[in-house]
């Protein structure tokens, strides 16, 4: 299937995931904020992996991707914002 028969026939195209998350939120009937939060979060997740599948990774990746966050910045005082929303 190509780019253009995606776009014309979206109903057989499977979900992305980041669409899938939304949906999970949705039902749980979490804030506006909290979606946008979760999703910002995985997709900082995918991009710091290259963007690969959260499913093709593992807890060595989880773990890469969290002390990546923990280190202090090094250089002129920056700090890392708080929630990846807040902007």
């Amino acid at each position: 299937m190509n780019e253009l028969t995606e776009q014309i026939d979206p109903v057989n195209r499977a979900p992305k995931l980041l669409d899938l998350v939304r949906g999970k939120i949705r039902l749980r009937h979490l804030s506006l904020s909290t979606e946008r939060t979760y999703v910002e979060w995985i997709r900082r997740f995918i991009l710091f992996h290259d963007k690969r599948h959260p499913k093709d990774m593992g807890g060595a990746e989880i773990e890469s991707f969290l002390t990546h966050w923990t280190k202090p910045l090094r250089g002129r005082g920056e700090q890392r914002p708080s929630s990846p929303v807040a902007r």
